[in-house]
């Protein structure tokens, strides 16, 4: 008995070496962690349970059967964070460069598996010279399993890639699957072709930093949602955000312990609105006043500025917000914010997360480029996400709601809750000065009249009630007393009950 367990003790030591130490100390000088590092980092203390620490490859080829490492380059298994299931697997990259061949895939699709069946998310922790080139057909066999994996638990329940190193080729498309991607600075890519393919093809010089590193995917192509200066700290805030997240699509958000009062007052917000309606604030403040203990977490704040989304917590559960930002591009929607917060309103609804609105929109960016972009298609997703979600959905119009973006961002006629307006809304088809044009159009040439019509359009038009007339805004409200009528809406609609008509899926234009 005693030399058994002494052979499972050198095999388990071997296993958790990986590739070796001088492998080990090289990942360390390029400022990686190890796989194993990076989980015990990741999960609580203790709480790892390991799966097919000893399976390896069956290639023959190329000389491959006398090099057969055990985990085959990933480790995967569970453990919890803050006392939460998670499911995990985390790319080796000391290990034949973390290269995905068929058993590799087969450990990743256990666990997502079971991840699917026990109603847990899955965290992937990406490090990985792509498929493993030996293998063939074999390797790219494992990774459709996966995509296939993907696919099957999107909406029910969270998945998160954390891009820790290369990612390259087919392995790319796994992490765009799932529901968050998040980089690590300096020392992780994203591409379908890398630099060498991209100046043979096409002729372009470009480093694999420009053409997909974390900058280029949070700033320019919102592939990343976000970027973080090293490995630990990129742990650090996965931990954070699956606090904000329910396990799966059955489950609510968890409960946290909070201490700050729902019917705070802030006084502060009354003068949050210039006086010139044509000067910008910073709506980050007015997110940071409702949340509680000031806490949000910002989801793609590098891309679409415009657009601001991310998680807070009223009276201790979770609230996806969405929020135009005057401070760029005057809080205009255009094709980036439609989209980045389409997403984001779609994922709030996978997961049953109640949705916060603040809206200060001027309408949509005029433009060729948006226009030739398809700014209507895009802009259409917003509109369609913000349409099918049956969550509880609370809106607060503090300045401009003009035109079609009006509708677009959680209105009324879009099945909001509760639709509130602060006394500084404007809501219109346009602003003044437009639309006197266009209606007193016969009396452009004389200054003192265009002057008095506008006045007449502002006074009838320039400010909320309008619309609370018709009822299309449920309340105005003082800006100070924002967070306590938002906590109180909220509260009212926990045993909100809506059903979409039944249908196979729907049909968002893409």
């Amino acid at each position: 008995m005693k030399d058994i367990l002494a052979e499972l003790n050198d095999r388990r030591e071997d296993a958790r070496l990986g590739g070796g130490q001088k492998r080990i100390d090289a990942q360390h000088a390029r400022g990686k962690l190890t796989a194993r590092e990076r989980i015990e980092l990741l999960l609580d203390a203790d709480s790892f349970e390991e799966f097919d620490m000893f399976v390896s490859h069956r290639c023959t080829d190329f000389g491959m059967e006398n090099n057969k490492p055990a985990g085959d380059g990933v480790i995967t298994g569970w453990g919890t964070i803050n006392g939460r299931q998670v499911y995990v697997f985390s790319q080796d990259f000391t290990v034949l460069g973390g290269s995905v061949s068929d058993t590799h895939a087969m450990k990743i699709c256990k666990i997502m598996d079971m991840a699917i069946q026990n109603g847990a998310p899955v965290i992937g922790l990406n490090d990985s010279g792509g498929a493993r080139i030996q293998e063939g057909v074999d390797a790219l066999a494992g990774y459709a399993e996966i995509f296939q994996r993907n696919i099957m638990a999107s909406g029910v329940i969270p998945q998160i890639s954390v891009i820790m190193g290369p990612c390259a080729g087919g392995a790319v498309y796994s992490p765009a699957m799932t529901d968050f991607i998040f980089m690590v600075k300096d020392t992780s890519y994203m591409f379908v072709t890398g630099p060498d393919v991209v100046k043979t093809v096409t002729n372009e010089v470009v480093t694999a930093e420009e053409l997909g590193g974390a900058s280029t995917h949070t700033k320019k192509s919102s592939v990343a949602d976000g970027a973080f200066e090293n490995d630990v700290e990129a742990l650090a805030e996965v931990r954070r955000l699956v606090d904000f997240l329910p396990l799966n699509n059955r489950e609510k958000p968890p409960v946290r312990p909070f201490f700050d009062e729902p019917g705070r007052i802030e006084t502060s917000l009354d003068t949050l609105i210039p006086e010139n309606p044509n000067q910008p604030y910073d709506m980050k403040e007015l997110i940071l006043k409702t949340a509680d203990e000031g806490d949000f977490y910002e989801i793609q704040e590098d891309y679409a500025k415009n657009m601001i989304t991310g998680f807070i917590r009223l009276e201790g559960q979770t609230v996806g917000v969405v929020a135009n930002q005057p401070m760029v591009l005057a809080g205009c929607l255009d094709i980036d914010s439609s989209r980045k917060a389409a997403r984001f309103v779609r994922f709030c609804d996978c997961f049953e997360i109640p949705i916060l609105t603040f809206v200060d929109v001027p309408g949509f960016l005029p433009g060729t480029s948006q226009e030739y972009g398809g700014v209507i298609k895009h802009g259409a997703k917003l509109l369609f996400a913000y349409g099918e979600a049956t969550v509880p959905k609370v809106t607060v119009i503090t300045r401009k709601a003009y035109g079609g973006a009006y509708d677009v961002m959680a209105s009324k006629h879009l099945r909001g809750d509760f639709n509130y307006a602060w006394p500084t809304a404007e809501i219109a088809v346009m602003g003044a000065k437009g639309a006197t044009e266009i209606i007193h159009r016969a009396d452009l040439g004389d200054a003192d009249k265009i002057a008095a019509h506008t006045k007449d359009y502002e006074d009838r038009f320039a400010n909320p009630f309008v619309a609370a007339e018709r009822g299309f805004i449920d309340e105005v409200i003082q800006p100070k007393s924002t967070r306590r009528r938002v906590s109180r809406a909220f509260a009212s609609l926990r045993n909100k009950k809506l059903e979409n008509p039944w249908k196979k899926h729907d049909n968002i234009p893409l």
